[in-house]
């Protein structure tokens, strides 16, 4: 791919912006050598303004998010995509989420520019267990484990019953659940399907991958072994 190309895909700028940081010389490679426009370098070899580059296309991220925080673009108020360089809502694949965690719902959240990657993290096809902590409104009521493992629970609304679901209760208000799917504010829905009310809630897991050395609000990339983990031998 032409530089100018490479690196405006990667939200440094317009392409007339990228050309003209090439002639002022902001582009180098690692011997602080001058690229050209022309010039044939190694995606990681190149530096911008005495930067490396971000990662290729096919980059994966890891956010804890902040409560407060919403996935979509088209929301008001803060959004995770704040919580990034502002150049990587330009990229090109754009930086999706992978899923969603609504405003009120904290922790592991992916982001990716792999539009297969994605589809393989969220399709219940995958399996890719997602583990959250719920705290609740009410004391559980002792059958709220048997009724989500019984992959018999409706939600209101649907025509499909959910998938089977484990249940690990902390407490008596306090739970783990690790669901299979992934539905439209499925946890809150399950809780409210068994007469109780979620008051916090937070993701802490996607498949085997924890959000250990990721301080809220913060993020890192992953690399194949945190994605090994996502998948296990599943892939």
């Amino acid at each position: 791919m032409r530089l100018v190309k490479l690196i405006a895909n990667l939200g440094y700028g317009s392409r007339k912006e990228i050309q003209t940081a090439i002639r002022n010389g902001w582009v180098t490679d690692r011997q602080c050598n001058t690229l050209k426009a022309d010039s044939k370098t190694a995606h990681e070899d190149i530096l911008f303004d005495d930067e490396p580059l971000d990662p290729a296309p096919g980059m994966v991220i890891l956010m804890n998010k902040p409560l407060g925080y919403t996935c979509s673009i088209k929301d008001n108020g803060k959004l995770v995509y704040d919580l990034l360089p502002d150049r990587y809502r330009m990229r090109k694949p754009v930086l999706s989420t992978i899923g969603r965690l609504d405003k009120e719902t904290t922790g592991a959240l992916m982001f990716t520019d792999d539009g297969t990657l994605l589809h393989q993290v969220i399709s219940p096809k995958f399996d890719v267990a997602k583990v959250y902590e719920a705290e609740l409104d009410r004391p559980l009521k002792g059958d709220e484990a048997a009724i989500f493992a019984s992959g018999e629970l409706m939600l209101e609304s649907e025509t499909k019953p959910l998938k089977p679901a484990e249940l690990e209760v902390i407490d008596e208000t306090h739970v783990r659940l690790t669901l299979h799917e992934g539905r439209y504010h499925q946890v809150r829905r399950m809780f409210a399907a068994v007469g109780n009310h979620v008051n916090a809630l937070s993701r802490t897991q996607i498949g085997g991958l924890t959000l250990e050395g990721v301080e809220e609000g913060d993020w890192r990339y992953l690399d194949d072994a945190d994605m090994a983990k996502v998948f296990g031998e599943q892939r």
